[in-house]
Formats: C-alpha cells, sequence, structure tokens
C-alpha cells in the first residue's frame, strides 16, 4: 500500500510538473504552480521559507520521500529504471556509499553559487536539469502537434488551437539538455539511482538529514533468511543484508523491498534506536557508478528550422535579424536588478517555456549559463504581459501587475547611427517611434535636412520592452536596440 500511494503520488508530480514545461500558455501555472514552489533548491534561493520547512519536516518525519515523490527527476529516473527492471530482474547489490565523490560534488556546487557562477551550478540541480530537458527536448515536439492540430481545426473554421513558432532558442543549452537526457536515462537503467546518490546535491543534503528521520526501512533479523531479495530490488543498491543495515543516507524511501519479502522480515516503521554496525568486511561494488567518471559520446544533435520568410511573392529572402552585443543583458521586469536576479535563478526555464512572446530565451555566457535573458528577433515583451513572474518559483522574478509592469524600466533603446535608414539613405521610416508602447521614441528632424526625421529617445519613459529593436526594418542588426538597466528603476 506505501508503494502504491508513493508512485502514485510521484506520477501525479511529474505529469503535472511536465505539463507545466511543456504548456506555452501559461495556464497550467495558475494551478500548478504550488508543485514548482515546492522544488527544494529554488526554495532555498529563493528564501521560501514555507516551503524549505515542508521539505525538511517530510524528510525528518520519512526520509527521502522528497526525492520519490515531488522532485520530478527523481521519479522520470525511477520509471526509466522501472523499464528496465522489466528486462532483468533482481539486478541491484548493495554498494558502499562514496563519501568523497559526494562531499567534492556538493562543497564545488556551493562554492560556484557563493562566487555568483549560478549558471555552472545547475547543470546538477535536479528540478533545473529535468525543466531543462523538457523546455528544450519535448517542448518542441509538443508545440509540432499543437501546429498540426491547428491546421486542421483551421480547415473547419476553428481556432481551439493557434500556431506557435518552433525554434531553438540556444544551441549551447540545446547540446546540454541532450546530454542530460543521455545521463539521467543511461544510469538509470543501468543503476537505478546512481545519479541522485553520488551526485545530485539535493540529494546529498537531504540524504545526511534523514539519518534522523522518525520512519525508517527496518530490517527484523529474526525474520530474515538471507534470501537478499530486497538488496536485489533496491535501486538505491543501500540494503546491506549481510549485516541487515541500510544507508539511510542513500535510501529514498521508495518502498520497493517492502514488497519483495516473504517472509514479512523488513518495514517502513519508526526507526530503532540503533543499528548493528556493518561487517569490516567490504563488497566489491558491482553497480555502474564508475560510469560517471566516463565520456558519454553525443552521436548527433538535430537542429529545428523554421520555415523560410519570404516576401515579393517570394523573390526575396527576408534576412533573420542577429542578435546585438549587449553589454548589459535585459532581463524581464520584476527582477529588480541584474545581481538579484543572477543570485537567485536556478536556470530551470520555466519562464522560457511559458514566454508567449518568444522573447526569453536560456544565456549561453558562462557566469549566467542557462539563465534566462531578452531578446527581440522573434518578439518583443509586451506590457500587459506578466507570465515570468507568475511561474518563478524561485522569486528571482518576482510577481507584477500589468500596472506594474507599465512603470519598470528594465532597459533603454540606444539608437545606432550608422544603420538607421533615414539616417544613411535619407527615407522615411519612423517605425521605432510608432510602435514604442511608453512613447519613449519621437521623430525630430535632422539638422541639414528637416524634410528627413530621425528618432530620439527619451531614456527616462523606456521600458527596455524591445518593440523598437523587433519591429526595425534594419538587416540584419537593428538600427535601434536595448541595453538592460542594472538595476530596474520605475518612472
Amino acid at each position: 500500500m506505501l508503494k502504491t500511494i508513493r508512485k502514485i503520488l510521484g506520477i501525479i508530480f511529474l505529469v503535472c510538473i511536465t505539463a507545466m514545461f511543456l504548456d506555452f500558455t501559461g495556464a497550467l501555472h495558475v494551478w500548478l504552480s504550488w508543485m514548482a514552489d515546492l522544488q527544494f533548491l529554488p526554495a532555498v534561493l529563493g528564501l521560501n521559507i514555507v516551503a524549505i520547512l515542508i521539505v525538511i519536516a517530510l524528510t525528518l518525519l520519512c526520509g527521502r520521500i522528497y526525492c520519490s515523490v515531488i522532485c520530478p527527476a527523481g521519479t522520470y529516473q525511477d520509471a526509466v529504471s522501472n523499464i528496465a527492471s522489466r528486462f532483468k530482474k533482481n539486478r541491484f547489490s548493495f554498494s558502499k556509499e562514496n563519501k568523497i565523490l559526494r562531499f567534492s560534488v556538493l562543497g564545488v556546487f556551493v562554492v560556484l553559487l557563493l562566487v555568483g557562477l549560478n549558471g555552472l551550478a545547475i547543470l546538477i540541480a535536479p528540478y533545473s536539469a529535468y525543466g531543462r530537458m523538457v523546455q528544450n527536448l519535448f517542448q518542441p515536439i509538443y508545440i509540432g502537434v499543437n501546429n498540426l492540430l491547428a491546421q486542421a481545426a483551421e480547415h473547419y473554421d476553428s481556432y481551439a488551437f493557434y500556431e506557435k513558432e518552433v525554434w531553438i532558442k540556444a544551441m549551447p543549452v540545446f547540446i546540454v539538455a541532450i546530454v542530460t537526457f543521455l545521463v539521467f536515462t543511461v544510469l538509470a537503467w543501468r543503476g537505478g539511482r546512481t545519479w541522485c546518490n553520488n551526485i545530485c546535491p539535493v540529494g546529498t543534503v537531504l540524504g545526511y538529514l534523514s539519518k534522523l528521520s522518525l520512519y525508517k526501512i527496518r530490517i527484523d533479523e529474526s525474520k530474515c533468511i538471507n534470501c537478499k531479495m530486497c538488496e536485489k530490488n533496491c535501486k538505491s543498491s543501500c540494503i546491506d543484508i549481510a549485516t541487515h543495515t541500510v544507508d539511510y543516507s542513500r535510501c529514498v524511501s521508495c518502498m520497493n523491498c517492502l514488497g519483495k519479502c516473504k517472509k514479512d522480515a523488513i518495514h517502513f516503521a519508526l526507526a530503532p534506536k540503533s543499528q548493528p554496525k556493518p561487517s569490516t568486511a567490504s563488497k566489491p561494488d558491482t553497480t555502474l557508478r564508475a560510469m560517471l567518471t566516463t565520456g558519454i559520446t553525443l552521436a548527433a544533435t538535430s537542429v529545428l528550422h523554421a520555415q523560410e520568410k519570404t516576401t515579393d511573392g517570394g523573390l526575396a529572402v527576408i534576412e533573420d535579424k542577429k542578435i546585438p552585443e549587449r553589454e548589459i543583458p535585459v532581463k524581464p521586469a520584476g527582477s529588480k536588478s541584474l545581481s538579484s536576479f543572477s543570485n537567485k535563478c536556478t536556470g530551470c526555464q520555466l519562464c522560457v517555456a511559458a514566454c508567449p512572446n518568444g522573447v526569453l530565451r536560456p544565456s549561453t555566457k558562462l557566469s549566467t549559463f542557462m539563465q534566462p535573458e531578452m531578446g527581440f528577433e522573434h518578439g518583443y515583451c509586451r506590457p500587459e504581459c506578466t507570465k515570468c513572474g507568475e511561474v518563478c518559483p524561485a522569486g528571482a522574478i518576482t510577481p507584477i501587475t500589468r500596472e506594474q509592469k507599465t512603470a519598470i524600466r528594465a532597459g533603454h533603446a540606444v539608437w545606432v547611427k550608422d544603420n538607421c535608414l533615414p539616417q544613411k539613405d535619407g527615407i522615411s521610416c519612423g517605425n521605432c517611434a510608432q510602435h514604442c508602447p511608453s512613447g519613449a521614441i519621437t521623430m525630430v528632424p535632422l539638422p541639414d535636412n528637416p524634410k528627413v526625421k530621425i528618432p530620439s529617445i527619451d531614456t527616462e519613459r523606456c521600458l527596455g520592452c524591445g518593440a523598437c529593436e523587433h519591429l526595425c526594418p534594419v538587416r540584419p542588426f537593428s538600427a535601434i536596440y536595448v541595453e538592460g538597466n542594472l538595476v530596474h528603476g520605475d518612472m
């Protein structure tokens, strides 16, 4: 019964969190955002005290139940391991804890966070890794199916679906997502919870808290016949039946062992005051934890190409816009400041998945790797949209109202004189001023040619929404672009 309850809850969390990363409309977050709020690392970085206390309380009560129910990366690995067990039953055996590896990884992880290199630290953060995997690999497939339904519905004058552009937002992050998927899948297939009990920093922290838990897996030596069925089905390789002990720092409270014992010798109950010390004779580590030291070769990557856009009846190709070199990246309104955002963001990319305007994409810079930033080649940040703040579980983007957003200056427009059509070719344009939602751009006459007008920017009124950059007709680099503000000011 305990195993069944755990599996049902784990599947619910996995399906719902996956759905949030797939849903490009942001509608599901209204109902399911609390599941993202319970993820441990975003809660710690966002100082979500309630979520932190809930996770710690669950751990002190039932051990690492968080890893088997709440964490989607853990449940995904369980699903892969379960499929593998159908091909080879009773495939696990006890292995000693690799403390050096666990604490070395945890130490490096903490140091990276302290020095501000969150982009590197979140490479091994479980929730962020799973979100990155779903958003980059599975959401394009989901959107592709949606687009097919939209085209089919259009023939029947139905607009229940609408098409969404499919494109790779950052190739380095896409490759990292593929590697993450391969590592999670291969390690779970071969060794169960190898990743969780050797690499995952959240697993290490909660693992040592779980040693203090009230309820634990308990082995009754008087009933045990040493058949090793519990040990052979322990995906964490933490049951040593020779000494009748359990390594509680690695046990994820999955309850798999309970149903395998035919003598009722193993229970999930109040823990005894002490356990017998294990024998000094150690067994060879027969699991494939050593796989973590071997490289995984990426065989091939696929690139999604958007349909080529043409004009003039298809005779002329519209050149794609290129991203300008920004001295300061543009962060979403609600981020407060560049430093605040960088310190709290876990790079889970839930905001990237939910952005309806195609503005947010993962950064490829080393210091902010995989943390979202704004780009305006495919759209601009509409003043009425507040989706990113609504879905952020770490508090890196705080929720704001539509009224507040129209007063937050996340960046400022910069005019590139040499690219501007009126300045360069002497022809009228004014596209940037016409579409500026805050009225920060006005057209003023050239001193030497009053008939031609060029843009003048009031940076105190500019919101940094990117409408001017996106709608500027100049290719490949716009004649006007947005620089981010270190601190987001109010108008």
